[in-house]
């Protein structure tokens, strides 16, 4: 049975999209929005009590959460998954921390800085969002400083695709001053399956 997503390629959907598109496995898109209530109605919440996108359902096996399903889908089919136990547990802190230490202050920076009208901005939620930022964006800098990839030195890993696909806004703002995050970002974003997701994201 071919793999539903549910969700829409400009939401954090687009994660799994872009994994799909580096496995090669079929996928059918089952828009689900929030704005329509889409994640609320009793079939959708068959599939996500939590009532949140994405989620998955991979003939009968549902499951939620952009993270785990990214992890579940490359360890299932056996690419862009660390070999090691050490590699795998990289992977799972990765994802994880890119979420809370990230995820968040992007959406607040984004929105308050960019995203919202004029008048709707808040100029100190943004500045807040910002200075959150920093630490995080540091160490990731550190991180890909000696080494081309999170957790094999010179190979893409799931780990980077999530934690990549968390940053896409930043590969519009000036990220001058941490150049090797701007690097493997670009690297990230550059294969042909993130630009496959990305042409999705912003069409």
């Amino acid at each position: 049975m071919t793999l539903k997503i549910y969700g829409y390629a400009q939401s954090r959907a687009v994660r799994t999209l872009w994994l799909c598109e580096e496995l090669g496995v079929p996928y059918e898109l089952v828009h689900t929005g929030t704005s329509d209530g889409g994640t609320r109605t009793a079939a959708y919440l068959k599939v996500n009590p939590a009532g949140h996108i994405p989620a998955i359902d991979d003939g009968g096996f549902t499951l939620s959460e952009s993270m785990g399903i990214n992890l579940y889908l490359a360890k299932k089919h056996g690419k862009l998954y660390p070999t090691t136990p050490q590699g795998e547990a990289k992977a799972w802190q990765w994802s994880f921390w890119v979420m809370s230490e990230l995820d968040a202050p992007i959406v607040r920076w984004i929105t308050h800085g960019m995203l919202l009208p004029a008048a709707q901005r808040d100029v100190a939620v943004a500045r807040e969002a910002r200075e959150a930022m920093e630490w995080p964006l540091q160490v990731l800098d550190g991180a890909v400083a000696k080494q081309s990839y999170l957790v094999e030195p010179d190979q893409f890993t799931v780990a980077d695709l999530n934690v990549a696909s968390v940053l896409y806004r930043l590969l519009f703002v000036d990220l001058s001053g941490k150049s090797h995050l701007e690097a493997w970002l670009k690297r990230c974003w550059g294969r042909p399956a993130a630009l496959k997701a990305r042409a999705l994201r912003e069409s």
